[in-house]
């Protein structure tokens, strides 16, 4: 699972796939967080529980820099199944976050400070791969609605996640992604629209990481060869590629399995030939089916359909 998970976070990690998915769901496709102003952040976090120290960790998380001044921090979490929880776990996230700009810091001099850099604000996108809706909790409240009172409710924080369902996106909004991201928004769209994905020569970027996240997020082998073959230094460079080699393989398999089902079946035809011919003589010499199985340990059943009558043959 740890791998898996790994795997998942790759290529999100790659500042061109990461600014280009906060742009398009955040900002509607404007240029707005740059390549090169972004910097990876600790996906980690330590809390206190059942006093013990315990860790929490995003999928991903990049501070968005302006002139070296943080501005803001994105995290992202990629999500295969709906999970009541979620919001839980982004209002933990985030609060870690906030928390963290109000630790103490070491100066030159080795002696820690209050923390005065500019406070900054938080982010977290959950990115949704399901085919169907996502019906579970959005929201604090919602969360907890069993033992919330109504006369609470103006004194709870209600957190609200930025839930996008990858699977519904539109059209235009596909077309808005520039990096290899707009390849796996455009196979889940397809595959939740029409049950079948039709490959574009739309180029890789970043061919390993696309094809193993790809794996990981459709459980579909198909990618995972690929990845595969890609890391032995065959040369993929679109999904056209990517579906025509594994179909070329799945022909290759299925002639070799059909060519040795032929051989078994030929094996078998001749095998039962030379069975029929020695029984055809054992029966001009008197032999009853019965004493022919005896003898060759062919079964009656069969027998009886060569020679119903059981008759002599002269």
């Amino acid at each position: 699972m740890a791998e898996k998970d790994m795997i998942e976070k790759t290529l999100e990690s790659y500042n061109d796939v990461f600014a280009d998915i906060v742009n398009v769901l955040l900002f509607k496709g404007a240029n707005k967080v740059k390549e090169n102003e972004l910097e990876p952040a600790s996906a980690r976090s330590v809390y206190k529980a059942d006093r013990k120290l315990r860790e929490q960790e995003r999928d991903t998380a990049k501070y968005w820099r302006n002139h070296n001044i943080r501005i803001s921090l994105f995290g992202l979490e990629n999500e295969t199944q709906p999970e009541d929880d979620m919001p839980l776990r982004v209002f933990g996230y985030d609060g870690a976050s906030y928390r963290d700009q109000i630790y103490y810091v070491k100066g030159e001099d080795g002696k820690y400070r209050m923390n005065t850099n500019p406070r900054y604000p938080v982010a977290t996108l959950v990115l949704y791969f399901g085919t169907k809706r996502w019906e579970k909790s959005t929201t604090i409240y919602e969360c907890v609605a069993d033992n919330l009172d109504e006369d609470m409710k103006p004194f709870v924080t209600n957190l609200k996640i930025n839930l996008f369902e990858i699977a519904f996106l539109t059209d235009e909004q596909v077309a808005m992604f520039k990096s290899d991201f707009r390849i796996v928004a455009d196979y889940f769209v397809q595959i939740r629209k029409n049950k079948d994905y039709i490959p574009t020569d739309t180029q890789f970027s970043h061919v390993k990481e696309i094809l193993q996240m790809m794996s990981v997020l459709t459980n579909d082998n198909r990618f995972e060869e690929a990845a595969n073959a890609a890391m032995g230094g065959d040369e993929v460079k679109n999904m056209c590629d990517v579906l025509d080699r594994v179909e070329k393989r799945g022909e290759l398999i299925g002639e070799k399995r059909g060519e040795k089902r032929g051989e078994k079946r030929g094996e078998k035809r001749g095998e039962l030939k030379k069975a029929k011919e020695i029984s055809t003589n054992m029966k001009t010499r008197g032999f009853s089916n019965r004493d022919i199985s005896d003898l060759t340990g062919l079964d009656i059943k069969l027998l009886d359909e060569w020679f119903p009558s059981d008759l002599v043959i002269l």
